[in-house]
């Protein structure tokens, strides 16, 4: 079997989560998080759409990770991102980290903002 180094440019990927945290770079960071080409930030959640609209032109796709149960965005952020240009995928957080996992190492230009488990 021939193995593949995976190569993450930029972004980092979602290592593990547990109850409050995830697990990226080696390094367990607590509450909501966005992940981007710019790097992994502390996230404000879906009071913060100013941080996820920086992100237009840069990105194809966000996925949000809603918690431990998939949720509806409040409509006016789903609005202003689809607005500006952003596609926006919402599910649970386990399945937004590994989605965001998989088409990062594809080289996809993907970000992930994630509420906790």
């Amino acid at each position: 079997m021939r193995l593949n180094e995976i190569s993450y440019s930029d972004a980092e990927p979602v290592e593990g989560y547990g109850p409050g945290f995830f697990r990226i770079g080696g390094k367990a960071l607590d509450g909501p998080l966005l992940l981007s080409p710019h790097g992994t930030h502390v996230w404000g959640g879906y009071e913060d759409g100013d941080a996820l609209r920086a992100l237009a032109g840069e990105i194809d796709v966000l996925f949000v990770g809603t918690g431990p149960e998939t949720a509806h965005l409040p409509k006016h952020l789903r609005t202003e991102l689809e607005e500006a240009g952003i596609g926006v995928e919402v599910m649970n957080s386990p399945s937004a980290c590994r989605t965001y996992n998989v088409l990062l190492a594809e080289g996809r230009r993907v970000a992930l903002a994630v509420l906790p488990v």
